[in-house]
């Protein structure tokens, strides 16, 4: 137990690097490119600090280039989830009781890890796996993690601080315990950070964790479990699995001991799972927390005050940085009629600009899309929208799965504000705009509120406070993350926690206090020190 009353360096949000062509983290990062893309890898799961290899693999291969091979990854039996949930379960009796100091000081050496002597190989292994450009994986991969790491940290020692009033005759304090049993932490493909933070963030308050990462995020999971590991992280404190997502699920959520999931992904799945937890509830030994940031149909509207290049570079960036494949991608667009010729001009400009290709070649803005299976279906809604006389593409509408699953950056201009790609979220690099009469502000803002089941992101472009005045409050449950003259994209650790609602998640904010408050169970403790000798109180007296 600590003697003392430690402060932990304050947390500061990292820089991040430039890469500009002849820079030293430009040729480190290619430099381990080319090794990791020339070599293979062999991932096995992480139980109890031990690896297990199946022998029942899967590949791993770049997206932008799926025949080569980068190497392949083992899937687990139903023995190795119970492995890996009762190992938990032992490394939690020495876990739980690691005094706070102790494990901040693990996270924050492993987030200077990825700063320092990991971050070009995090960052290329991302480049490589996930299909990002240098620059999303380092805001990604390098960036937002350390940043949650470090912040993490700070958030829980503010939590630690916050306790009750205490008189001279009682001393009120609170703990806040882990809780009682292990969580099951499911994570994405399209984010590291997101990877490395849902089972840090729950190990750091003192649970422990199995984890799934997605099938597509292997590749960059595996240098997150070797940086957890030299950082410090016990055995069994984290475990990583692999393999069947119904097999692995079903044989969690029907433990006793299961206490809580931690959950980025699809809003179908997250509903299941959430179904599947009120089924089996009378089976554990706690409420489980359920905490989950699912999809999105994230939205620009502009008003007539607007400046169109404003409008068009946000579309840009907001549509299709990371080829649209964020939670929080702008994927639909409400322009007023006076501002669309000029918008649509720049737009047309700036996306016939961008270079597709290889992250390899730092001078692509555009790669490729996760796998076949989201390929096949982009390219579905494309070729409908080509047969549909109620829309049409404005500029993109190519792709090409020959090499790489390609998808050109695509808008859509429709007369129907219902059309479908105004309406389901598609994950890719499509946009569709609905071009609305300028005297229409607030109808349309109602528009916006009641087109999607969705709420996580959403920007307004407005010169005028009075407009947007109306917007924020006509918006108000329409965004967990709203924006004011800005992309709805790029949430940065400490300064706006991320989290959305109605069908886009719990809204439990990452990168905030709020999230870890649901990886503890707080105890009050009461401490009199003179107790009372007689029952009787003043007002019995005669």
């Amino acid at each position: 137990m600590g003697k003392g009353f430690f402060k932990v360096p304050i947390a500061v949000n990292e820089p991040v690097k430039n890469y500009a062509p002849g820079s030293p983290e430009r040729e480190s990062v290619l430099k381990t490119y080319k090794e990791m893309y020339n070599s293979t890898v062999d991932v096995p799961l992480y139980i109890n600090g031990k690896e297990i290899r199946t022998g029942n693999t899967g590949n791993i291969a770049p997206p932008h280039d799926h025949k080569h091979s980068l190497g392949s990854y083992h899937k687990a039996e139903k023995k190795h989830i119970q492995q890996a949930i009762d190992t938990a379960l032992e490394a939690r009796k020495s876990w739980s009781k690691t005094p706070w100091e102790q494990r901040a000081g693990i996270f924050l050496r492993a987030a200077e890890l990825i700063a320092g002597p990991y971050r070009a190989k995090i960052n290329a292994a991302t480049m490589l796996g996930q299909s990002k450009n240098i620059y999303q994986a380092e805001i990604d991969a390098s960036c937002e993690l350390i940043d949650f790491l470090r912040f993490n940290v700070q958030f829980m020692t503010e939590i630690y601080a916050e306790q009750p009033q205490s008189t001279s005759g009682a001393w009120n304090r609170i703990e806040y315990r882990p809780l009682e049993g292990f969580i099951y932490a499911i994570t994405p493909f399209n984010f590291t950070a997101i990877a490395g933070n849902l089972p840090a963030s729950a190990a750091l308050m003192g649970n422990v964790v199995v984890w799934k990462p997605s099938d597509s995020q292997v590749f960059s999971a595996k240098v997150l479990m070797d940086i957890f590991k030299e950082a410090g992280v016990p055995d069994g404190v984290i475990n990583i699995v692999f393999g069947d997502p119904v097999m692995i699920s079903d044989t969690i959520l029907n433990s006793p001991d299961f206490a809580g999931i931690h959950f980025t992904g699809s809003t179908d799945v997250f509903k299941h799972l959430w179904k599947q937890i009120g089924q089996n509830i009378t089976t554990y030994k706690t409420y489980p927390r359920i905490v989950g940031e699912t999809g999105g149909k994230d939205f620009i509207i502009a008003h007539k005050s607007s400046n169109p290049i404003q409008i068009a570079t946000a579309i840009s960036r907001g549509a299709f940085e990371y080829q649209g494949q964020k939670c929080s991608a702008a994927s639909r667009s409400y322009i007023p009629k006076s501002l669309w010729p000029e918008v649509k001009k720049q737009l047309v400009k700036d996306v016939k600009s961008f270079k597709m290709g290889s992250p390899e070649d730092m001078s692509n803005f555009i790669t490729a899309v996760i796998h076949e299976g989201s390929f096949d279906k982009l390219a579905s809604y494309i070729d409908q929208v080509k047969k549909d006389k109620n829309a049409e593409i404005v500029v993109g509408g190519g792709y090409d799965k020959s090499k790489g699953y390609f998808i050109e950056p695509t808008v859509i201009l429709t007369a129907d504000p219902k059309y479908t790609t105004m309406c389901t979220e598609l994950f890719g690099p499509i946009m569709t705009i609905y071009v609305y009469e300028d005297a229409k502000w607030e109808e349309t803002l109602h528009l916006v509120d009641a087109t999607s089941g969705y709420a996580l992101t959403g920007a307004v472009f407005s010169e005028n406070r009075y407009a947007l005045e109306t917007a924020v409050d006509i918006l108000q449950n329409a965004a967990g993350n709203f924006y004011i003259n800005d992309k709805p994209t790029g949430a940065v650790v400490g300064q706006q926690p991320f989290g959305g609602a109605r069908a886009s998640g719990t809204n439990d904010k990452a990168g905030s206090k709020l999230n870890l408050l649901r990886w503890v169970s707080p105890r009050m403790i009461k401490e009199t020190f003179i107790p009372p000798t007689d029952y009787r109180y003043p007002f019995l007296g005669e």
